[in-house]
């Protein structure tokens, strides 16, 4: 059954597939709660904040179907994550190597910012993904707001400190053996951060091979 838990959302979806963006008015919108993707064995787990509207709640899969997604996936390709540069629709031959990706809200919200409410009512679905993705030694949280749902998520379960630390790009917090996967933070490839250089294509690549050094 389609989650109703967000009816702000919801809505918001459903106006996004009726007006539709002018290129892509003759397509069917998927407008609905978009899942995570990639490899079940995955030691890497990139977690976003919400599909974009004209984006994955357009396509169906996550970090699919507009810039901010190809500039994320063409950096995980250049550092052997995916197996090609680009992420264009839910049925191309795109392929995830040791690395899954979600987002802390499933539905895409207006302008692009979900409240409290509806990060926490998304949280059982992180936690399902944990659960099953029982390899995962490193989280990366892109932007300051995924980062704070992860580290506020982590902390209420005892996992990390509850006190949580200032977010900034590229930072590492190494976890103890066996006490959780280590966490690197990165901003958000949104358009407005790439199209400004707040992130470029080579900052995001030296994250990933952060990442690579993390896992060797």
């Amino acid at each position: 059954m389609l989650c109703q838990s967000c009816p702000r959302l919801r809505a918001y979806c459903a106006r996004v597939a009726q007006k539709k963006r002018a290129s892509f008015r003759n397509e069917d919108y998927w407008a609905q709660p978009v899942p995570g993707f990639g490899d079940k064995n995955a030691r890497v787990l990139v977690i976003g904040l919400a599909p974009g509207a004209h984006g994955a709640n357009r396509t169906g899969r996550v970090f699919t179907g507009d810039k901010s997604g190809d500039f994320l996936i063409n950096a995980m390709h250049s550092e052997g994550f995916a197996n090609q540069p680009t992420t264009q629709h839910a049925k191309d031959p795109l392929r995830l190597i040791d690395a899954y990706l979600n987002n802390v809200v499933r539905c895409a919200p207006p302008d692009n910012k979900p409240n409290a409410r509806e990060i926490q009512n998304c949280e059982r679905f992180l936690e399902a993904e944990l659960a099953v993705l029982t390899r995962v030694q490193v989280v990366l949280s892109l932007g300051n707001a995924a980062f704070d749902a992860y580290w506020h998520f982590m902390a209420r379960r005892n996992i990390i400190p509850s006190r949580k630390p200032h977010f900034s790009h590229g930072s590492i917090f190494i976890q103890k053996k066996d006490s959780g996967p280590h966490l690197v933070t990165s901003y958000h490839p949104s358009q407005r951060n790439t199209n400004t250089g707040k992130i470029t294509a080579v900052m995001l690549r030296n994250v990933f091979k952060t990442i690579q050094t993390l896992l060797r």
